[in-house]
């Protein structure tokens, strides 16, 4: 099934997401709120709202996106080789981002295309989708499952493929990575940093880098599962 797909109709995804304000403080008064009563229903513990936010990030509704990473195989013009092409969407302005990807994905329309993150069906792609909305983007058409029936969806998904059914089973980006012998994607920054290291450094190139080291990662455990060439075969550019 999957080596039926071609490598050329697929866009390999991942995100990078922040709370939307530095600190629960900053945030406006009703939205204060919004997160204690969210923060309640999320942590029984009763951890204080304020401890909680740097959490709000992971929820649409109360976080942003801060960077998208994205790759593509094409043909090189010299021979049938494929050369996997990976570029970010970064920075401080969340509607910029969202409809310079978005011009990416309609570009690519020429052509039927299968979106592919790990955990995108939970994350990624309804992460996206909800943040295009309220920056008021239209969907490219990848994105708009509206009145789809799940089957109708083809988004590829490597958790769910990784699941061969198994609903209770969760495996991270990192642990396929190990198992298939690929270098971890990991580097001194983790998805519980990203925050930090924006609102405390504005450290956007390190942040971009390691959003683009998982979307490279997620080509090679694909490619692994699908057993369809090589991943040390892969030329790789970074368009920046």
């Amino acid at each position: 099934m999957l080596r039926e797909i071609p490598l050329t109709d697929i866009l390999f995804l991942d995100i990078e997401t922040i709370p939307a304000f530095p600190d629960l403080s900053a945030a406006p008064e009703n939205e204060q709120e919004l997160w204690r009563k969210k923060s309640a229903t999320l942590f029984r513990d009763e951890r204080p709202a304020a401890e909680s936010y740097e959490r709000s990030g992971i929820y649409a509704e109360f976080g942003r996106v801060l960077c998208i990473s994205c790759g593509s195989f094409r043909k090189t013009p010299a021979s049938e080789a494929l050369r996997l092409d990976i570029r970010s969407f970064a920075g401080g302005d969340e509607n910029q981002i969202l409809n310079q990807f978005s011009r990416h994905v309609q570009k690519s329309q020429a052509r039927p295309l299968r979106l592919c993150a790990h955990n995108g069906k939970e994350f990624d792609f309804p992460y996206l989708s909800r943040r295009m909305l309220v920056n008021g983007i239209s969907l490219p058409r990848p994105f708009d499952s509206a009145g789809k029936k799940p089957w109708e969806v083809p988004h590829l998904d490597t958790l769910e493929l990784w699941k061969f059914g198994d609903y209770k089973h969760y495996t991270s980006l990192e642990v396929l990575a190990h198992v298939f012998g690929i270098p971890s994607p990991k580097n001194n920054l983790d998805g519980s940093k990203i925050a930090r290291a924006w609102y405390s450094e504005e450290n956007l190139a390190a942040i971009q880098n390691y959003c683009e080291l998982d979307v490279l990662t997620l080509v090679n455990v694909f490619l692994s599962m699908s057993q369809q060439l090589p991943s040390e075969a892969i030329q790789v550019e970074y368009l920046r």
